[in-house]
């Protein structure tokens, strides 16, 4: 199993980037380079406590699917989102909120993965997953970043 952490620092109050985190409509402008679209469960707005979203995108010239459910939520501290159905063999995504100071955000995520097929996956999991997780993570987060600083008539279109 593979552990990812990344940290994001924001210029906007954590009630704000929890949300932004949470909403379907966001995470699928940040992904238009794996044209995910949301195909079954909540596929806009925000998603909430035990509710799943399932993704289908491009990924290493294929098109795969990803069922996620959303299993704790702590508005607006934390939240984690874990595979119910996919490639991986485990998946499971916790996302930090913390106020560093008035108006600022320290966004922290840590996701466990592990592929299939034994040493293999493993293999998969140190020379391919782990480095293009960690770009799709960055990437995601740089929009989330980018919106929640913009003026309010931008980050309002991602919330109801």
């Amino acid at each position: 199993m593979q552990v990812i952490q990344i940290e994001t620092r924001i210029a906007a109050p954590p009630e704000r980037c929890f949300l932004l985190s949470l909403s379907i409509d966001l995470h699928l402008s940040s992904t238009e380079q794996t044209r995910e679209r949301a195909v079954a469960g909540v596929t806009h707005g925000l998603i909430g406590l035990g509710e799943t979203v399932t993704w289908r995108g491009r990924h290493f010239g294929f098109m795969l699917a990803h069922e996620t459910q959303i299993t704790k939520y702590d508005c607006p501290h934390y939240f984690q989102d874990v595979m119910v159905r996919g490639v991986f063999r485990s998946f499971e995504h916790d996302h930090f909120f913390e106020s560093t100071n008035e108006e600022r955000t320290l966004m922290r995520d840590k996701l466990y993965f592990a592929a299939p097929l034994g040493p293999l996956g493993w293999l998969a999991e140190t020379l391919v997953l782990r480095r293009y997780l960690t770009d799709f993570l960055v990437q995601r987060n740089e929009t989330i970043r980018q919106v929640a600083e913009a003026p309010e008539s931008i980050w309002r279109d991602f919330l109801p």
